[in-house]
């Protein structure tokens, strides 16, 4: 999908291995991290659970997190797509969406993760991946407006994440905007 121009243009799949259309989260500030169970940075999950909560509760219906699981750093996420959910809600109270776990390089890369990698290379214009618990920020408008290491603290993103929503606020690109109260209640609905 090449021909792609927003990360709302593609469909990763859900942890039951439906599609999830992005185009679903159009008008919301996401934070895209690729995750794993057994990693030294899986206490992340804590991290990025309590900024979820921290943002949600001030920005209901204009944030949100969204976790790819990925295996391929150290086969450090090799549970079933059930394991992994599990296992993110007894140990860390993850609320927020963890979808199915796929590749983030190679030829088998899901395609939104080669278009966010095309979209805000890392260091040295790197193209690729380094490890699990890598961050990106989609703009409400869906573009990448920022890319964070594995060393980076999801808590550390906060000011950034609210500088983007309040830029999209001002922009009028957020959902909020034009979604009314019905905004909260479908992405609920979308999620269970």
């Amino acid at each position: 999908m090449s021909s792609a121009t927003s990360f709302y243009d593609f469909e990763p799949v859900d942890k039951k291995g439906s599609p999830y259309p992005l185009t679903s989260l159009k008008g919301k500030v996401v934070l895209v991290v690729n995750t794993a169970s057994k990693c030294g940075f899986t206490p992340q999950f804590q991290g990025l659970e309590t900024l979820y909560q921290n943002l949600k509760g001030k920005y209901p219906d204009d944030f949100l997190i969204i976790g790819f699981p990925c295996n391929q750093f150290g086969s450090q996420d090799p549970g079933s797509n059930d394991d992994i959910q599990s296992f993110c809600q007894l140990n860390y109270g993850v609320t927020f969406p963890v979808l199915g776990k796929l590749d983030v390089n190679g030829e088998q890369a899901a395609p939104v993760w080669t278009w966010m990698k095309e979209q805000q290379p890392g260091v040295l214009g790197l193209k690729r991946v380094k490890w699990n618990f890598e961050k990106f920020l989609i703009s409400a408008d869906g573009k990448v407006v920022g890319r964070w290491a594995s060393l980076t603290k999801p808590e550390s993103l906060e000011d950034t994440i609210v500088k983007e929503i309040e830029k999209a606020k001002k922009e009028g690109t957020l959902a909020s905007a034009g979604a009314g109260a019905g905004g909260e209640a479908a992405e609920q609905a979308k999620l269970s």
